[in-house]
């Protein structure tokens, strides 16, 4: 799918937040706008289109917002993965190291069967520990992740490039070359 605006421009920019040094990428500003955001989801949509797949994954909280509707217009399940301590029992966790910090997420222990085909999608990726600490609970449940997918990518972070290094098939629409 051909993307006819500059999505970067929709972005708005915070600078030193949440801490001095980052800035962060705003996206209220896509998701209050309905053209934009259908463009957003629809882009991020036809590129999953060909590719088979069984279910869509989305990392709490803000890939939910796209992860969802790509789930709904593929037609998709979709599989959350949450912050520790968001889901019903029982759940399998991950920790995970984050440019500032670390964290644990966790999926329910039934949401994915032994071979299916899952996508990963978030908002943002940046170190990318989020994204494969969410590959490997894929992948410990016999889960083959055939694609994952960000809106925005920070590829100076190095991210995409562990990602890309495992063997995952990397996809953005927008991407920064530097903060």
């Amino acid at each position: 799918m051909t993307i006819y605006m500059d999505l970067k421009s929709k972005i708005r920019e915070i600078e030193n937040w949440p801490k001095a040094g980052v800035n962060f990428k705003d996206i209220t500003t896509i998701l209050a706008d309905p053209v934009v955001f259908a463009e957003v989801i629809d882009a991020l949509a036809s590129q999953l289109a060909n590719k088979q797949i069984d279910k869509i994954m989305g990392i709490d909280a803000r890939g939910f917002l796209f992860a969802s509707p790509v789930a709904y217009l593929l037609k998709k399940g979709l599989i959350l993965v949450r912050k520790k301590g968001k889901l019903p029992p029982q759940t399998i966790a991950k920790e995970y190291s984050l440019e500032y910090g670390s964290n644990i997420i966790e999926m329910k222990n039934d949401a994915i069967n032994e071979g299916e085909k899952i996508v990963l999608i978030d908002d943002l990726c940046a170190s990318g520990g989020t994204a494969l600490a969410a590959c490997d609970l894929i992948e410990e449940f016999g889960g083959k992740i055939v694609g994952v997918s960000f809106f925005i990518d920070l590829p100076f972070l190095n991210g995409s490039k562990k990602l890309k290094e495992k063997g995952y098939d990397v996809y953005s629409l927008v991407e920064y070359d530097s903060e």
